[in-house]
């Protein structure tokens, strides 16, 4: 089971770090991603790490904006978030996949969902 953590409220233009951690499991051979879902909206990819290479992916909407990264030791995966906007505003959540590159942003190719972590951006 995944647990993500670190949300919070924040004034636009702040930053926060959420955390991804996996209980009795490593996430070794798997790629990490996160989503996140808005009041209303569908729940929509964000960014992804490959565990094993490090390579990682993002959504145009927070690309230069967020930072995704991982810390093997602690079997961990951050999603780093600065100049936030009111529309970051969501419950975000942190999955596994094992699947090919092009479709990381396909969230049907999740699994092991976490119960998610809200963000709230104020204007």
């Amino acid at each position: 089971q995944l647990q993500a953590s670190g949300g919070g409220l924040v004034q636009a233009e702040g930053s926060l770090r959420l955390s991804c951690a996996a209980s009795g499991r490593t996430f070794s051979n798997f790629r990490v991603g996160w989503f996140r879902q808005a009041p209303g909206k569908e729940r929509e990819f964000v960014s992804a790490i490959v565990w094993g290479g490090g390579s990682t992916r993002y959504a145009d909407s927070v690309k230069g904006r967020f930072t995704i990264s991982k810390n093997s030791a602690l079997n961990t995966v951050y999603l780093q978030m600065d100049d936030l906007k009111p529309e970051d505003t969501a419950v975000y959540y942190c999955a596994l996949t094992q699947t090919i590159w092009s479709s990381l942003n396909d969230r049907s190719r999740y699994t092991n969902w976490g119960q998610g972590t809200l963000v709230t951006v104020s204007s």
